[in-house]
């Protein structure tokens, strides 16, 4: 049995590596875009409810836990808008701004890098887009 140059066997397993890792960072792209639309349902059932979308202050754990001090906190729903807070695929909380600077408020994640702007894997990943 004749078998491949080693060259081509690491190319190809390379070529496999790259592919790979490819496919699990549109997955994790693909996530947080599932969870942000999510959320913004979320925020937009909290905002029904409740005559406005949470402040930047009161963030995202206003859709757990009902806002102190909110002027119509007898509104909330009983248990809640979400469960619980999920952070996004690379393990970092997704980020509430409002007023945002895209709209009304900007719901997002900071990527791979976690911190904002950045290209490829790093891109900022929002409602937005």
């Amino acid at each position: 049995i004749r078998r491949p140059p080693r060259s081509t066997l690491s190319s190809s397993s390379a070529a496999s590596d790259v592919y790979k890792r490819q496919s699990q960072e549109r997955a994790r792209e693909d996530k947080a875009k599932a969870d942000i639309r999510l959320l913004e349902q979320a925020l937009e059932l909290y905002r029904l409810d409740m005559i406005s979308y949470p402040n930047s202050r009161e963030g995202l754990q206003a859709l757990v836990t009902v806002p102190e001090n909110h002027r119509f906190k007898e509104r909330y729903r009983s248990g809640g808008y979400v469960r619980r807070l999920e952070q996004d695929p690379w393990g970092n909380d997704y980020k509430y701004r409002r007023p945002g600077r895209f709209g009304t408020f900007d719901l997002y994640s900071l990527g791979a890098d976690g911190e904002e702007g950045g290209e490829g894997s790093d891109k900022d990943i929002g409602n937005w887009e």
